[in-house]
Order: structure tokens, then sequence, then C-alpha cells
């Protein structure tokens, strides 16, 4: 099941917008969990993983399709296994 997210950039034909997928907010629900374990703010894990603080925002809310690099650098950041981030997700 997927929910078509407005995006203002895709109202103008530049971005679409990011579909959001089960799988999606299964692994932001994940990376959150890991991330509150650690008690660390959106902006920590951001800094921890070379990556920006909105970016890890649209990750926990599912609305990134995450790629292998940043994948591993969060894992790295977050100091698991990449297969602990996908611990849920079916």
């Amino acid at each position: 099941m997927t929910n078509r997210l407005w995006c203002p950039a895709a109202s103008c034909g530049i971005v679409p917008a990011m579909p959001t997928t089960t799988r999606t907010r299964a692994f932001g629900k994940r990376i959150r969990e890991l991330r509150l374990k650690k008690k660390w703010s959106q902006e920590k894990l951001a800094e921890e993983s070379g990556l920006h603080f909105t970016y890890i925002s649209g990750i926990e809310c599912g609305k990134r399709n995450v790629g292998m690099e940043n994948i591993v650098k969060l894992a790295r950041a977050l100091k698991v296994d990449v297969g602990k981030l996908f611990k849920g997700v079916r």
C-alpha cells in the first residue's frame, strides 16, 4: 500500500513526490528506535553519520528510500551491523 505525498517541487513538475510504503515506514521506525536507544537527537545522528538532519527526519517519517551508501553510514554511526537496521522490515 502506498500513499502519495504532496511535494511543492512536484507540483511544479520538478521532483516527483516520494510515496511512503510499509517498508520505508518500518525502516524509519527502526532507525528512530536505535537513535532513541542511544538518547540521540536527529541532529546528533546526522552529525555522526555525515547526513543532513532533514534527511534523517525524512527517513524516520518513511519519506525517504535510503540508498546503500547511506544505510552503511547510518549503521556505522549507530554502531550496529547493517542487518540490525532491517529488524521488523518485511
